[in-house]
């Protein structure tokens, strides 16, 4: 019996030292790998970045914000002498940089974790005390505006409260899914409020014990990635180091093979932020995400929701993406405040829905205005399809039915093939330059050199906040030139750079004859090489496209564009390129704006786009909220009688679900009648309706 006990004490120290053994191996590993990539990503950020600067205490500064704000958004787990202690690090982030010797991530994630299981205490603390759902309590919603907490009972304080929300919200999703599936189904239960607290208690206690122990999962190497991917995204938010986990997702999403919502997303100060909705995917025919949506929390179909606020990127596409078919529902926050819970079915990029669509509005006594929808500038490099000569074909179609005047909608086009900006700008222009490509002290112009002309008309591009880049391009080139009038929001989204991504494994160097190969793969960089500037001299970052004609919309006061961004690089000009102006420009602007003006003040549909925008405005500034479920309730009604009145569309419409000029019956409608409906959607639409009417004045001026 004692020659058992014996041998068990000694596997069990075998086990033991060899498992921390195993660690200190990891650890040792993970330091020597973040040594070289500091010396690497610093050299290639100097080397290859636009600025060409090495990092210095301004980036530092800015690392050392970035970091708070990812690891604690909602200033929940560190206390104010945490931050006191660790401020010390604040302008020596890019000397640890250089020297390669990482003591910021190590000493940050040590403390986050401490405080991550002091807090973890405290919640289980909240959910065994209780939490009365009709006491009426403020909570401040805007985590710029709060303060880290200085002790405990404060943290407590913070805690309860948020935990409260959470609850309050899952008691009405429950409660209303409960409602409505009493409604279609007679034998459906209807749950008692004790039932319906019990389940949004669990399901929040799941979600946050789920938030701590992924926060507590996070090891040495985890905490330098992310240490590197701030250190980059501080020089600007374009520019980010990707883990090779990431840069493999990345290289899969470039061929196009990955099943899932279709939304490009990135890591915004310690959220989830949608940055593109990709033509054709499941969100784009879905309609209610948009750019700028923050997403804060993940659900499988009818499973509870994760929480994913602070999570790694990585881990949150993970739990977005998924097989064809299946269900998502994400919590998001609307650019307006709002928040709302968006199901969207999981589903591969359907290519019809990317392609350029075009038909013919007519118009009483005035006959027939062409409108194009292009969602994105598209170009299969395999040569088999490009929106240019999808474009060339739609006008060949159009300027056939004799039209008096063309819009050309790029709403919510986040660009694309550069190319193809350039082609399709030369088929309103004899020939000349479109764009400036700056890098370095070099410029590069790229110019219309095809002399034919496909339409030669009045001309009219829709813009909003979420038109970006190769759209930008276009909508300024054609402006410009005069040869366009530009309506929509005050501006587009400001995305005038061009990002390069680097193999740091084809960076690696040999340190002596050192064998470096097994520190990989390392990941990659991308970095900001190159930066738009229109043939006028200005650049297309920050400041966008500005419209000619601004017409209301209902997220005009949320903060959407790039000169929102955290470290956005910014506007400049350099000098223009040589260009002749449009010589028949049909536009009297100035005049068109007090038309405009007046419309604005008597059209009822802008009208109640304008009531909707204030609204969303006092939403962002009075960020103290009630958190009972009376007042809650009554703030969700509120909203819904808002988006009712409002028809509950997405802010600007897609425009996709027809597919026009097949020649073939789809489902139970013919081409003719899919066009019909189509025509009608558009005629619902007052931007639309401003669009003619500006097209119908000019042909009379």
């Amino acid at each position: 019996m004692m020659k058992r006990i014996v041998l068990l004490l000694f596997l069990s120290f075998f086990i033991t030292t060899s498992c921390l053994q195993a660690a200190e191996h990891n650890r040792d590993y993970a330091l020597k790998r973040a040594k070289l990539l500091s010396y690497i990503i610093n050299h290639e950020i100097t080397t290859y970045h636009y600025f060409h600067r090495p990092l210095d205490n301004k980036i530092s500064g800015q690392a050392f914000k970035l970091y708070l704000k990812q690891v604690d958004p909602r200033k929940q787990f560190f206390l104010q002498q945490d931050i006191d202690s660790l401020s010390g690090f604040k302008l020596k982030l890019d000397d640890e940089m250089r020297s390669g010797h990482l003591q910021f991530p190590i000493a940050a994630d040590e403390i986050l974790k401490e405080r991550v299981k002091q807090v973890q205490a405290i919640a289980k603390a909240i959910f065994k005390r209780g939490i009365d759902l009709n006491k009426v309590e403020l909570m401040q919603s805007d985590a710029k505006k709060l303060r880290y907490c200085k002790t405990i009972k404060e943290l407590r304080d913070r805690w309860h409260k948020d935990i409260k929300y959470q609850v309050v919200s899952q008691y009405l999703d429950i409660q209303e899914m409960n409602k409505a599936a009493s409604k279609t189904n007679k034998d459906t239960k209807i749950k008692k409020p004790a039932e319906i607290k019990k389940e949004a208690l669990e399901k929040v206690r799941k979600s946050d014990d789920y938030l701590f122990s992924r926060m507590l999962k996070m090891d040495n190497k985890d905490s330098y990635n992310r240490f590197f991917s701030i250190i980059v995204r501080a020089v600007d938010p374009h520019s980010d180091f990707l883990p090779p986990s990431r840069k493999e997702d990345f290289d899969i999403h470039m061929r196009g093979s990955l099943e899932g919502i279709g939304a490009v997303l990135q890591e915004d100060s310690g959220y989830v932020k949608v940055v593109r909705i990709i033509p054709g995917g499941a969100a784009y025919r879905q309609k209610q995400l948009t750019a700028d949506d923050i997403i804060l929390m993940v659900a499988q179909g009818q499973k509870e929701p994760v929480n994913i606020a602070g999570m790694r990127l990585r881990d949150a596409v993970s739990l977005i993406r998924g097989k064809k078919g299946t269900t998502v529902r994400l919590t998001v926050k609307k650019p307006d405040g709002t928040i709302r819970v968006i199901s969207i079915v999981r589903d591969i990029v359907q290519l019809k829905d990317t392609f350029v669509k075009a038909v013919t509005i007519k118009i009483p006594n005035d006959g027939l205005i062409g409108y194009m929808k292009i969602p994105s500038f598209y170009r299969d490099f395999k040569g088999k399809r490009n929106v240019t000569d999808d474009t060339r074909r739609a006008l060949k179609k159009l300027t056939a039915q004799d039209i008096k005047g063309l819009i050309i909608d790029l709403r919510n086009d986040g660009g694309g093939a550069l190319v193809d900006a350039v082609k399709i700008a030369g088929l309103f222009i004899r020939t000349g330059p479109v764009v400036q490509i700056r890098a370095g002290n070099k410029t590069d112009i790229l110019s219309d050199t095809d002399p034919s002309i496909s339409y030669s008309g009045p001309l009219l591009i829709l813009i909003n906040r979420f038109s970006a880049s190769a759209s930008e391009i276009f909508a300024g080139g054609m402006q410009d030139y005069g040869r366009a009038i530009i309506v929509g929001s005050k501006q587009s989204y400001g995305k005038g750079t061009v990002q390069t991504m680097l193999n740091l494994d084809n960076q690696l160097p040999s340190f002596f004859g050192i064998n470096m190969s097994r520190f990989q793969p390392l990941g990659a960089l991308k970095l900001t090489t190159q930066k738009f500037y229109r043939i006028n001299g200005g650049s297309t970052q920050d400041r966008g496209v500005v419209s000619d004609i601004v017409i209301p919309t209902r997220f005009m006061y949320s903060r959407i564009g790039e000169k929102y961004s955290e470290n956005a690089m910014p506007w400049d000009k350099i000098a223009p390129a040589s260009y002749k102006k449009w010589p028949s420009y049909p536009f009297n602007i100035k005049q068109l704006r007090k038309l405009n003006a007046h419309l604005i003040k008597t059209n009822k549909k802008f009208i109640e786009i304008v009531k909707e925008a204030d609204e969303a405005r006092a939403r962002q500034q009075h960020t103290m909220i009630n958190i009972d479920l009376a007042s809650q309730l009554h703030e969700r009604q509120k909203m819904a009688a808002i988006r009712k009145a409002a028809g509950d569309k997405p802010y600007s419409p897609y425009y996709h679900d027809e597919d026009l000029g097949q020649g073939k019956k789809v489902g139970r409608m013919t081409p003719a009648q899919k066009r019909k409906k189509f025509i009608k959607r558009l005629n619902a639409d007052p931007a639309i309706q401003e669009s003619l009417d500006i097209l119908r004045r000019a042909e009379k001026q």
